[in-house]
């Protein structure tokens, strides 16, 4: 549930219908219960306030009274949340670096509005869908640099995350210094630092609600997540742990694992199951979803989804919900680290982890150490322009194998409109041009920055989706501190490219069972995914005549064909199509749902 504030010379404020001022007096609005700590400063300094979900103790938060906010407050606790200064000059924001808890802002009333609600300040302005950002939604989605701060309304700007924003009150420019750079420690144990951080993301959300659920796919993230928060409840509260299936398959690899993890908790897990029929398919009815801030990723699957979550809340009761997602962005190395190992003169090890890339990929090792080498010799602002030249078409796109760049831009469809991938190549040529305030970190660091911001960011989006079922949907791999432990790892004590999670393993595996710690495959849906489009073929078409054509974004013909061609199986990039419906079906959700409502001013003086 949003809330928010302004920082503005006026002492009205206008009221988002429903909402309430929980801290007199103050601008500060909630809508809903998201959790706010109140921090007095003495000698007549600013009042501090800490919203969401912040795993401090009272003792812990008298730091924000003792004297200036210190840089790490962010990441310094367990915890998703964002530290909000009050001043007579203005309001300054303190964002989590790995934008898990994203905030957001526009210009207002002669100063700054600011929420954790995109949609909800662009109904306070009356924004309109920003066309640039959806077209790099749908045509870019693996270049997040793309998208810099822009949100998907215009006027309205993500606050970079990881740093101290002043949003002054005569309505100049937004003072920003970046406090969070994950740089290398040398003689850093990054093992011992997850398992410390993981333990106290879980714990805190099982102290908060003890009869929460968590995921129990059979994989290593969820795994690791379902035996912490049964280790962290307290009494006689059992963790309810749900495995999902195909409707009459009980014998796949996953739900093996599944029960040696709940057979091996010693009464402290009980197993539930979750068979998914016909109407969980993916693509089912993807236009019901709730408006969002933006595109979630589950929108495509969200039948799955919110039938799951549905199910918990009826059947268990379940309030609050723990998933192992992110675990993937966090714990993998990228490819790019070929590249630094190059820059390090570290060479052999190059070599050797090319070679077991490429083993893992049954690809040629050549074209990776090539791809490598010239990673090495290109800074990332001339990969923007490179990238801006070629959504232009002056330049053809690379067919080797090797997939070692700094952005591997997916095939433009024969579908897009030039209209659209005009507007991805200006906001390429932007990202290139545009200063970069992490710009020291190494390759592999600075892509895996992109990814988990990009990944933490919109799991709010499903997270939205989970709350219109009653759920509260918590992801802790992206805790801002578990994630600063694992990307202060120096180069060379990182785990390689083609291993299969070496930290998470190192960290707890000796609190999971010894087959599952040994996993290093994940049982998948996709066979799914064929069937679903083909099963809602028909209504997918119709929306070929949506939205995105009527932004000049796509060829309704073009990608109707190319939507029969998928669901027949013929073999083709898919990627830009999914992204196409998912987008589609959020700018239906959005344009259905009635914008938030704000209603007469509030003087401050009148709060209380």
């Amino acid at each position: 549930m949003p809330l928010g504030g302004f920082s503005t010379t006026s002492d009205d404020f206008p009221r988002l219908l429903g909402a309430h001022f929980p801290v007199a007096p103050s601008a500060l609005w909630r809508l809903g219960e998201t959790p706010i700590r109140t921090v007095t400063a003495g000698q007549g300094r600013s009042r501090v306030l800490v919203i969401g979900s912040c795993g401090a103790t009272d003792g812990q938060l008298r730091v924000l009274s003792d004297g200036p906010v210190p840089a790490d407050v962010t990441w310094r606790w367990p915890g998703l949340y964002a530290v909000i200064e009050e001043r007579t000059e203005g309001v300054v924001v303190h964002t989590d670096p790995a934008a898990a808890f994203p905030l957001y802002g526009t210009r207002w009333g002669g100063g700054w509005a600011w929420s954790t609600s995109a949609r909800v300040l662009a109904s306070l302005t009356r924004a309109d869908v920003d066309v640039g950002r959806v077209a790099c939604a749908v045509l870019a989605p693996s270049v997040p640099a793309l998208a810099g701060n822009r949100t998907f309304f215009t006027g309205i700007q993500q606050l970079p995350p990881g740093s101290r924003i002043e949003l002054p009150r005569n309505g100049g420019v937004l003072r920003c210094i970046t406090t969070w750079r994950p740089e290398s420690e040398p003689g850093r144990m990054a093992h011992r630092q997850l398992r410390r951080t993981l333990t106290n993301a879980v714990a805190l959300r099982a102290q908060a609600d003890p009869t929460l659920s968590s995921d129990l796919s059979g994989g290593l993230d969820s795994t690791t997540v379902a035996v912490l928060a049964a280790r962290a409840l307290s009494g006689s509260h059992v963790l309810n742990a749900v495995t999902i299936h195909p409707e009459g398959r009980l014998d796949g690899a996953d739900l093996h694992y599944a029960r040696l993890t709940a057979a091996a908790s010693a009464g402290r897990i009980t197993h539930r199951l979750l068979p998914l029929g016909t109407e969980h398919l993916p693509y089912s009815g993807i236009t019901s979803v709730p408006a969002t801030d933006e595109p979630a990723p589950s929108t495509l699957t969200q039948a799955r989804l919110l039938g799951q979550f549905r199910w918990m809340h009826r059947e268990l009761g379940t309030r609050a919900h723990l998933t192992g997602d992110g675990g993937d962005s966090v714990l993998f190395q990228p490819p790019a680290q070929l590249c630094d190992l190059m820059r390090a003169g570290r060479w052999r090890r190059a070599v050797r982890e090319a070679q077991g890339w490429a083993r893992l990929r049954h690809t040629p090792v050549v074209p990776l150490l090539r791809g490598a080498a010239a990673m090495a010799r290109t800074s990332r602002p001339d990969a923007l322009a490179l990238l801006a030249r070629y959504f232009s078409g002056e330049t053809a796109p690379s067919h080797d194998r090797g997939n070692v760049h700094w952005f591997t831009p997916l095939p433009i469809p024969g579908w897009a409109a030039p209209a659209a991938v005009g507007r991805v190549a200006e906001a390429s040529a932007q990202a290139a041009a545009a200063s970069d305030p992490l710009h020291k970190l190494d390759a592999s660091l600075h892509t895996l920055v992109d990814e988990i911001r990009e990944v933490a960011r919109t799991a709010r989006a499903d997270a939205e989706l989970a709350a219109s079922c009653g759920v509260d949907l918590h992801n802790p791999f992206l805790d801002p501190s578990v994630i600063d432990a694992v990307l202060r790892n120096p180069l060379e004590r990182r785990p390689s490219v083609h291993g299969y999670k070496p930290l998470l393993v190192r960290a707890v595996g000796d609190l999971l069972p010894p087959a599952v710690a040994a996993r290093t495959t994940k049982g998948s849906f996709e066979a799914d995914h064929f069937t679903g489009m083909r099963e809602n073929l028909d209504d997918l078409l119709a929306l070929g005549d949506g939205r995105l054509a009527s932004l000049g974004l796509l060829d309704p013909p073009r990608f109707r064909r190319c939507l029969r061609f998928a669901a027949a199986g013929v073999p083709m990039p898919l990627a830009t199509l999914e992204q196409a419906l998912m987008v589609e079906a959020w700018l239906h959700a959005h344009h259905r749902d009635p914008f938030p409502t704000w209603v007469d001013n509030v003087p401050i003086r009148a709060i209380r």
